[in-house]
């Protein structure tokens, strides 16, 4: 079923169903032409690893014997990647050790390593890219990808990344600091048995969200689960309730969340939650959502299309053959802006091995590669990678549609400009402080938003 269609009063197909036509003229529709890699088949790696990266003008082997340290969190990417990081020695000589550990411990104990100067890890994912380029945490790839001994610009084919993950990357002076490694947006999920009992279509707009969330609420299923710990780390869902509404999180250097639009997406959030939430909301952050949702105890969901993975495996999900991936919601007459990001992988500025980095940064984002981790179902930067067969396997075709559906309505600078600025920590943390005080009820929306954005700016003041 494509996103918005009516459930009626029965099941939706399965998400491995989906029209191939019309995917991929969406992916044509996110500014990129499809390569004709994108049609052929898959290669069998375990015969031939290195097979797909010879035709690159790169020596893969002029770093061998070096040895690099990859951290991040462990996250769909790191989970994809890991796996290949053999092949990757193999074909270059370069030994990876890897530094991967839950989000909260691994975004907190980062910024304390590199703020001190830290030589390792040699490449890292990081989202909160304002910070890291403001301390000088980052080396500045530019230089690198024009470097005829490290790129093959030809075979790398940047016209094959999706639009965002090409202008995302990208400083205001033109700078590149990192590469995109992954793309999400901010998707509905939906138990389709939940809705189908009450004959109930796919909600489009918020209120029809809000009507659906209470209407299938029971004792045993919550009707809507979200993220509101008080924490920046459960901002996503909220930030793109407030961008849909027509407001900014951060606008003029300024955060701008006490407006308006802002101030009545915050107070829509809270009464889904509070109205239709399960027990304990104030303390879920995106595991929890998660798991309800693989456990039924909740008919809807709101979070990353990366969830999709999960949720459409038996193994792992009670729901992943009713399961229906759907548009972000929207205020009638508007258009829905879904929060939408991509984790970034970046080369410490402190690395010894910065040549050795950025050949693995080629080799990891490059095609070939893409098109094995999205067979494991990771939503990659790579048009070929989202059209090819693999990936609609594992991730499945309705969520892959949702997801791009929600991709293409985001709002890029708008994302940026928050999640870009140096004190985007302390933005979010006050912002989701202020939501989490509405969603509890201890202050109503305006005096909650209002002190949330005041603390915000001193904190952009210094």
């Amino acid at each position: 079923m494509a996103p918005g269609n009516k459930l009626g009063g029965k099941l939706p197909r399965s998400p491995e169903h989906g029209s191939r036509r019309s995917f991929v003229k969406g992916l044509g529709a996110a500014g990129v032409a499809l390569p004709a890699l994108a049609m052929l088949p898959q290669w069998g790696f375990a015969q031939d690893a290195a097979a797909p990266y010879a035709s690159a003008a790169i020596d893969w082997r002029q770093f061998a014997g070096q040895t690099i340290t990859l951290a991040g969190a462990i996250h769909p990417w790191s989970n994809a990647i890991n796996p290949l990081l053999p092949d990757f020695t193999g074909l270059t000589g370069i030994n990876v050790v890897t530094d991967f550990r839950l989000e909260t411990t691994y975004m907190g104990a980062l910024p304390i390593q590199l703020s001190r100067g830290d030589s390792t890890p040699d490449v890292l994912m990081y989202t909160r890219y304002g910070q890291g380029v403001a301390g000088g945490w980052f080396e500045p790839l530019n230089a690198y990808y024009a470097d005829k001994s490290l790129t093959d610009l030809a075979w790398y084919d940047e016209a094959d990344l999706l639009k965002t993950a090409r202008s995302f990357p990208v400083w205001r002076n033109g700078e590149r600091y990192a590469a995109a490694i992954t793309s999400e947006a901010v998707t509905l999920f939906i138990n389709g048995e939940a809705l189908a009992a009450r004959n109930l279509p796919v909600p489009q707009t918020f209120e029809e969200l809000l009507a659906t969330a209470k209407a299938v609420k029971t004792s045993e299923m919550a009707g809507i689960a979200m993220r509101a710990q008080a924490s920046g780390n459960s901002s996503v869902p909220a930030m793109s309730f407030v961008l849909s509404y027509g407001g900014d999180m951060v606008k003029d250097d300024k955060a701008a969340f006490a407006s308006p639009e802002a101030i009545a997406a915050v107070e829509m959030y809270a009464k889904l939650l509070s109205k239709a939430g399960p027990a304990g909301i104030g303390g879920y952050e995106w595991y929890h959502v998660l798991d309800d949702f693989l456990q039924a105890k909740t008919a809807m969901a709101i979070d990353s299309s990366n969830f999709a993975t999960d949720i459409s495996n038996p193994a792992k999900s009670q729901v992943a053959r009713q399961a229906v991936f759907a548009a972000f919601p929207h205020v009638a007459g508007r258009t829905s802006v879904p929060f939408m990001s991509h984790w970034l992988a970046c080369i410490n500025s402190k690395s010894r091995y910065k040549r050795a980095a950025f050949l693995f940064l080629m080799w990891a984002t490059s095609r070939p590669t893409s098109l094995q981790t999205a067979a494991a179902g990771l939503a990659t930067t790579r048009v070929s990678a989202w059209s090819s067969e693999g990936f609609k396997n594992a991730f499945g075709a309705q969520a892959a549609e949702a997801a791009l559906t929600n991709l293409q309505n985001a709002d890029v600078d708008r994302a940026k400009a928050v999640v870009f600025h140096p004190q985007s920590k302390a933005i979010l943390d006050a912002f989701m402080i202020g939501v989490n005080e509405v969603v509890s009820g201890a202050k109503p929306a305006k005096i909650a938003m209002t002190s949330a954005a005041e603390k915000a700016n001193a904190a952009i003041r210094g």
